[in-house]
């Protein structure tokens, strides 16, 4: 009996010291909750729906605690609590706001001073495009082997890693510069 309560207790700490700091806005089990009780206009009918559906709360508090408040804890972003429609203000790397609303498919960014332009993504074709002033331009497309490949404003295009190593390879072939090392 006494390694039994040993047991149980020492799984209990353990959760707890494993899921220490990630506690985050459970955005599914709260959604499912909100969902609930709006179900039907009866509360009567309500409760039989929870009680009917009852699992279903315990699966979506587990995913919110071991995987979407994990990704909130470190990203700052729940992929629940995203709606489409809400909109945020970034500060972007000028230091200015600017507002990102979210949209199905992207996002649609307003400039501080007024002007808007939409980042989109067309899932058939697995590419990014960006639409200001009535033109479309084609930005990235997801290679299948796990590049990317990049759309530059002078029209040539490379294929980079997704990572640090590929975005300087990026920003060296948008200035026109390329740094090649020689070894002796």
């Amino acid at each position: 009996m006494k390694r039994k309560g040993l047991k149980t207790a020492a799984c209990l700490i353990a959760g707890a010291v494993l899921t220490t700091s990630c506690v985050g806005s459970f955005a599914m089990f709260n959604k499912l909750a909100s969902w609930n009780k709006r179900a039907t206009d009866s509360k009567f009918l309500n409760e039989l729906i929870f009680i009917v559906i009852s699992p279903a709360y315990g699966i979506a508090g587990m995913i919110d605690a071991l995987v979407l408040n994990t990704i909130e804890f470190w990203t700052g972003d729940n992929p629940m609590a995203n709606q489409i429609g809400k909109t945020k203000k970034i500060k972007g790397d000028d230091g200015l706001l600017y507002a990102v609303k979210i949209l199905e498919n992207g996002y649609e960014v307003q400039r501080p001073n007024g002007e808007v332009f939409y980042l989109t993504y067309n899932k058939e074709e697995n590419n990014w495009y960006m639409t200001a002033e009535g033109k479309e331009t084609k930005l990235i497309h997801f290679n299948g082997d796990g590049s990317v490949k990049a759309f530059l404003n002078n029209g040539l295009t490379v294929d980079v890693t997704p990572d640090a190593q590929g975005v300087y390879e990026l920003r060296q072939a948008q200035a026109g510069t390329s740094y090649y090392m020689a070894t002796r």
